[in-house]
């Protein structure tokens, strides 16, 4: 069976992601750090994980209990490598699925906007979330829980 783990610290498709995966059959797992209230979500296939305060706490909490096939819903591109890494689907919020052959060019992205910003410099922050991204990310997320291979 598929588990489809949420990211859900600050994830704007928190129950979108839930019916979507329940609607395919898998089960989902919810992680946030101690700060979130993830009682509201939990109900039969859905489990919540609330891990202690701190830097990628949740992050590591994800990666640790992935199998091949699962899917990770996640903002943080690090993730998503790690996840892809794992044998496992990666989707953001937006509908944008991570892809094995692109993942590390995404990442040197991610590092020198980093060090960009470390300098000084600034970088433009994201658009205002849609009904279009929402609706983005539930196809996306259904392609990936119903394609084989990803």
């Amino acid at each position: 069976m598929i588990t489809v783990f949420i990211d859900a610290d600050a994830c704007p498709v928190t129950r979108e992601a839930i019916t979507t995966a329940r609607s395919h059959g898998a089960s989902v797992v919810l992680v946030a750090d101690s700060g979130q209230n993830l009682a509201k979500y939990v109900r039969p296939g859905v489990e919540a994980v609330q891990v202690t305060t701190g830097r990628d706490a949740a992050d590591f909490a994800i990666i640790e209990r992935l199998s091949p096939g699962d899917v990770v819903v996640t903002q943080d591109i690090g993730v998503a490598a790690m996840a892809i890494g794992r044998g496992a689907g990666a989707v953001s919020p937006r509908g944008r699925i991570f892809y094995l052959a692109t993942i590390d060019i995404e990442m040197e992205v991610r590092h020198a906007e980093q060090k960009h910003r470390r300098a000084g410099g600034r970088t433009g922050g994201p658009s205002k979330f849609t009904d279009e991204d929402r609706e983005h990310f539930i196809e996306s997320l259904e392609r990936l829980l119903t394609s084989p291979q990803r």
